[in-house]
C-alpha cells in the first residue's frame, strides 16, 4: 500500500473513531456502520481523484458532490415533503428531513430516538468532519491539523451528552485519541519514508553523545524514531486519562451536569424531580412540521373536553413553576379516587374509554391521558404518582427510561360535569391542600395581588373569583394571544405579561395560577394537549401545535377543575365557567366589517350558533375550513424549487464543464471547414488519449507518430494522412481553391483514438481531457496581457507627467 493510500485510509478511520462519541446521544448505534461505509464511499472518490490527478479543489468537490448524491437517493421519500416530481422526490424531500430533523433534536432528550432525521443530521455531520480530515491531512499533507474537525466533533458530542458520563467515557476518549494518533503515525511514516531508506540503528562507534541517538557511551544503539513517537503518544495518552481522575471534582453553575444543576435526584429511590416541559413547548406552538404525535378514539359525548394531561406543575418557587418531588407506586389495576370528588359529582359523571396510539418519534416519558383516569393498560414499565395522578415511564437501565414512543394504550376515564351551583356551593378546602397549593414566593410583585383583588372585586366565593380571572384574560382584559413572545416563567415575568398583555398558554395559565393562589385558592397549572381534530374515519389526530398549559383550581367536593384563560381560537371555555353573557367574545379588538360585506339574515343559521371550538371538532355537521398561514400552500414556494433544483444542476455540471467546453470547441472548429483548425482539433484529440503534441514535427511525421502510437487501423490512418497532406499543401502550396472538407476525417479519427485505451482512459478523455489545460494557458496570456497593457498604460502616464526643472546653480567667480 502506498503512503498516500494508508493515510487516506487513517484518516477515514481516524473520523469513524471519533464518530463513536456521538453514539450516546441517541439510543441506536446502528449508524455508525452506515457512517463506516459513507466514509469509505467519501474516501474512495478522494483516492481516485488524486490518482488521476486532478486539482485539489475539484477533488474536494468530486467528494461533496458524492457524498451529497449518496445521501440524498439513501433519503430520499422519508421527508414527507408536499411537492411532486423527482426534484421534490429527491431535493425538497431531503431538506424537509433536515430541518425535522433539527426540530427533533431540540424536541427529544438524550438519548433520543434514531429518527429518520437525526440519523441525516448525524451522518450528514460525520461526513462533513471527514472531509475536512480528509482534505487537511491527505489533500493538504497537514495531519496536525486535521486534530482540529476532530476535536470539535468530540467536544459537540462530549458538550451534548454532558461530558460523556459513564462508563463509556474513557473508551470514548481512547478511540478519539488513538484514531489521531495512528493518524499521525501514519503521515510521520509516509514523510519519513520520502526521504529515502528508514533508517533504524547506526554503527557501533559511529554515534556521538551529542547527537540524542546514543543509548549511552559507547553503546552506539540507536532508538528509531517511530518507537520514540509510539511511547511519546502513550504516555501522553495515559496523562490525559490519569490527570482528570485525580483532579477535584468543578461542580455547580454551567460546569455540573444537567441533574445535579437542576437539583433532580437518581431516580432510584422510588421519587421523581420532574423536568419541565414546558421548555419546548412554545417551539411545539410555533413549529412549521405540525406532526401527529397521537392518535385516539373515544366514546366522550363531548370532545371538547377530551384534554390530555401529561402532569401537574404544582410548585412555583419564584423563578419557575415545576413538579414536586414526590414517591412513586406500583400502577393499581384500578385508581384511586380523584382527590375531594363527592358522590353527587361522581353520580352524574359519564365513563369515557380511549384508546391512544403514540407516534414513533414522540419519547414522551409521562403519559398523556383525559383526566381523571380510572385505569389505565398500557405495555412497558410505568409507575403512578397519586398526588398528581400521573403515569411516569420507569427506569430501564443506565440512562435508559420507558416512554410512550410508539405504544398503544387504553384509558378509562370519567367526565366531570359540574353546575356553577355546585361550584359555587363548595365548602372550604382540606388545610392541608389550602397551605400547599396556596404558597407563593415573597419575590412576587405586589401587582400580582392587586390586580387580582382589583379583578375579583364584589365576588363572594371562590367560584364567583376563578370566572371573573378568566373572564378578565380570555374576554375582557384586552389580552392578545401571541406564541412569538419570550416565555419567561419568573415573577417578573408574569408583572410583565400583566403590562404588555400578550401572550400565549404559559403566560395565562402561570398568572391565573398565581392570581388564584394570592385570593386564598388552591391552583397549579396542567400541561397536556388540546382535544385535537377530528378526522373523516372517526378518529383525532393531537398535533404539536396541540400543546397547551392550563390552570387547575381545587374545590372541595369537586377536585381539580379545569379553567381556560387563553383567548385562543379552538379552544373553548368549561361549560360550568361560562356566565350569563351570551357568548364570549375574544379580548383582542376584531377588525370593523367593510361597508360592502354582506348583511347577516334576520334568522341564524345552525352553523352561527355552533360554538366555534364544537365547529373545528366537527360537531356541527361540517368541518369549519381550516385558516392557512398566509394564504400560502403548506409545500414548497417556486423560488424554493427553482433555488434547489439550480443548485442541484450546478453541483451536476461541474465535473462536466470540461467536456461541455470541449464539446463546444470541437464543433466551432469543425464548423469553420478550415484545414489549420481541422488539424489543431485532430491534434487534441490525440492529446486527449495521452499523445502528447510535438510542436517540432512536419505534419507529414507528426500524422506517421500519430498513427503509430495510436495503433490506428488503415482506414483511420488514411484519414489522418489526407488531413496532414491538406495541411501541407495549405502551408507550402500554391493559394487556389481546395474542394476538401476535413471534418468527416477528423471525426472519423478521433472515434478510432478513442477506441484505443480501455474503459477508465476512454472516461478520462471524455471527462477530463488533457487539452483543457489550454484554458489555463489563455487564462495565463490574457492575464499577462492584461499586465503589460497596464505597465504600458502607466508608462504612457508617467512620460506625461512634466519633470521638474532644477534651478541652475551661478558659476563661482574664477576670476
Amino acid at each position: 500500500m502506498s503512503g498516500r493510500a494508508r493515510l487516506t485510509l487513517f484518516a477515514a478511520l481516524a473520523t469513524l473513531m471519533t464518530s463513536w462519541s456521538l453514539a450516546s446521544l441517541v439510543e441506536s448505534a446502528g449508524w455508525l456502520l452506515q457512517a463506516g461505509l459513507l466514509l469509505a464511499v467519501q474516501s474512495g472518490v478522494g483516492a481516485a481523484a488524486r490518482r488521476v490527478p486532478l486539482a485539489r479543489w475539484l477533488t474536494v468537490a468530486c467528494q461533496m458532490l458524492v457524498s451529497a448524491l449518496v445521501l440524498i437517493f439513501l433519503f430520499a421519500g422519508k421527508g414527507e415533503s408536499t411537492g411532486t416530481g423527482p426534484v421534490a422526490y429527491l431535493v425538497t424531500d431531503v431538506g424537509a428531513l433536515f430541518l425535522r430533523g433539527l426540530q427533533d433534536v431540540a424536541e427529544f432528550s438524550i438519548p433520543a430516538p434514531l429518527t429518520d432525521g437525526i440519523r441525516l443530521l448525524l451522518l450528514a455531520g460525520v461526513l462533513l468532519v471527514g472531509l475536512l480530515v480528509d482534505l487537511l491531512a491527505v489533500t493538504l499533507r497537514s495531519a496536525a491539523a486535521a486534530g482540529l474537525p476532530l476535536l470539535a466533533l468530540y467536544s459537540v458530542a462530549a458538550g451534548l451528552s454532558g461530558g460523556l458520563g459513564g462508563g463509556g467515557a474513557w473508551f470514548s476518549f481512547v478511540l478519539a485519541g488513538g484514531g489521531y494518533l495512528l493518524l499521525l503515525l501514519a503521515e510521520g511514516r509516509d514523510r519519513l519514508a520520502q526521504w529515502g531508506r528508514v533508517f533504524g540503528g547506526a554503527p557501533p562507534g559511529r554515534v556521538s553523545a551529542a547527537s540524542g541517538y546514543g543509548s549511552g557511551e559507547g553503546s552506539g544503539q540507536a532508538v528509531s524514531p517511530v518507537r520514540t513517537g509510539r511511547r511519546i503518544g502513550a504516555v501522553a495518552l495515559g496523562l490525559a486519562l490519569a490527570v482528570p481522575a485525580v483532579l477535584p471534582p468543578l461542580g455547580g453553575g454551567m460546569l455540573a451536569r444537567q441533574g445535579e444543576a437542576e437539583g433532580g435526584g437518581s431516580g432510584v429511590g422510588g421519587t421523581i424531580s420532574a423536568v419541565n416541559p414546558l421548555v419546548s413547548l412554545q417551539g411545539s406552538l410555533n413549529a412549521q412540521d405540525n406532526r401527529v404525535v397521537l392518535k385516539y378514539r373515544t366514546d366522550s359525548p363531548q370532545l371538547g373536553e377530551q384534554y390530555l394531561r401529561i402532569l401537574a406543575l404544582d410548585e412555583f418557587n419564584g423563578v419557575k413553576w415545576e413538579a414536586s418531588a414526590r414517591a412513586l407506586e406500583d400502577v393499581p389495576e384500578r385508581l384511586p379516587a380523584p382527590p375531594g370528588l363527592s358522590a353527587q359529582v361522581r353520580r352524574n359523571a359519564v365513563e369515557v374509554r380511549t384508546n391512544l396510539s403514540a407516534a414513533d418519534t414522540y419519547a414522551q416519558r409521562y403519559l398523556p391521558m383525559p383526566y381523571p383516569a380510572t385505569s389505565v393498560d398500557i405495555p412497558g414499565k410505568w409507575r403512578f404518582e397519586p398526588v398528581g395522578r400521573t403515569l411516569v415511564g420507569d427506569q430501564l437501565g443506565k440512562d435508559r427510561f420507558q416512554n410512550v414512543q410508539g405504544a398503544g394504550y387504553k384509558v378509562t376515564s370519567l367526565l366531570l360535569r359540574p353546575t356553577a351551583a355546585q361550584l359555587q356551593a363548595a365548602p372550604e378546602p382540606d388545610r392541608a391542600i389550602r397551605d400547599e397549593y396556596t404558597k407563593l414566593p415573597d419575590t412576587l410583585p405586589p401587582v400580582v395581588a392587586e390586580t387580582a383583588r382589583q379583578v375579583t372585586k364584589g365576588a363572594k366565593d371562590d367560584y364567583t373569583r376563578a370566572v371573573k380571572l378568566q373572564d378578565f384574560f380570555a374576554v375582557n382584559g384586552g389580552f392578545r394571544y401571541d406564541t412569538k413572545v419570550a416565555s419567561g416563567t419568573g415573577p417578573t415575568a408574569i408583572a410583565r405579561f400583566l403590562q404588555d398583555k400578550e401572550g400565549f398558554c404559559v403566560h395565562f395559565a402561570f398568572s391565573m395560577a398565581a392570581m388564584s393562589r394570592s385570593l386564598g385558592i388552591p391552583a397549579r397549572v396542567a400541561v397536556g394537549f388540546t382535544p385535537g381534530e377530528r378526522q373523516p374515519d372517526g378518529s383525532v389526530n393531537v398535533t404539536m401545535r396541540d400543546a397547551h398549559a392550563w390552570p387547575e383550581l381545587y374545590f372541595e367536593g369537586i377536585g381539580w377543575t379545569r379553567f381556560e384563560p387563553t383567548p385562543r381560537q379552538g379552544i373553548s371555555l368549561p361549560d360550568y365557567s361560562r356566565t350569563d353573557r351570551p357568548a364570549a367574545q375574544p379580548s383582542a379588538p376584531s377588525p370593523v366589517p367593510s361597508q360592502s360585506a354582506a348583511q347577516p339574515s334576520a334568522e341564524p343559521s345552525k352553523a352561527d350558533t355552533c360554538p366555534p371550538e364544537l365547529r373545528r371538532l366537527g360537531e356541527c355537521g361540517g368541518a369549519a375550513p381550516q385558516q392557512s398561514a398566509g394564504g400560502k400552500g403548506g409545500g414548497p414556494s417556486v423560488t424554493a424549487v427553482l433555488g434547489w433544483t439550480g443548485s442541484v444542476l450546478a453541483l451536476l455540471a461541474l465535473p462536466l464543464l470540461p467536456m461541455l467546453w470541449r464539446s463546444r470547441v470541437r464543433a466551432r472548429r469543425l464548423a469553420a471547414d478550415g484545414v489549420l483548425s481541422a488539424w489543431e482539433e485532430l491534434g487534441d484529440a490525440a492529446w486527449d488519449v495521452g499523445i502528447a503534441p510535438d510542436g517540432a514535427l512536419s505534419p507529414r511525421r507528426a500524422a506517421s507518430r500519430l498513427v503509430e502510437l495510436g495503433r490506428l487501423e488503415p482506414e483511420a490512418a488514411e484519414a489522418v494522412h489526407r488531413v496532414a497532406g491538406a495541411v501541407e499543401r495549405a502551408l507550402y502550396a500554391p493559394p487556389g481553391q481546395d474542394p476538401y472538407r476535413p471534418a468527416a476525417d477528423v471525426l472519423l479519427a478521433r472515434t478510432a483514438l478513442l477506441a484505443g485505451p480501455g474503459r477508465f482512459g476512454r472516461l478520462r478523455a471524455l471527462l477530463l481531457p488533457r487539452s483543457a489545460v489550454r484554458l489555463r494557458w489563455a487564462a495565463a496570456a490574457r492575464r499577462e496581457a492584461w499586465a503589460a497593457a497596464v505597465r504600458g498604460r502607466l508608462a504612457a502616464l508617467a512620460a506625461r507627467v512634466p519633470r521638474p526643472r532644477l534651478p541652475r546653480l551661478p558659476l563661482r567667480d574664477r576670476s
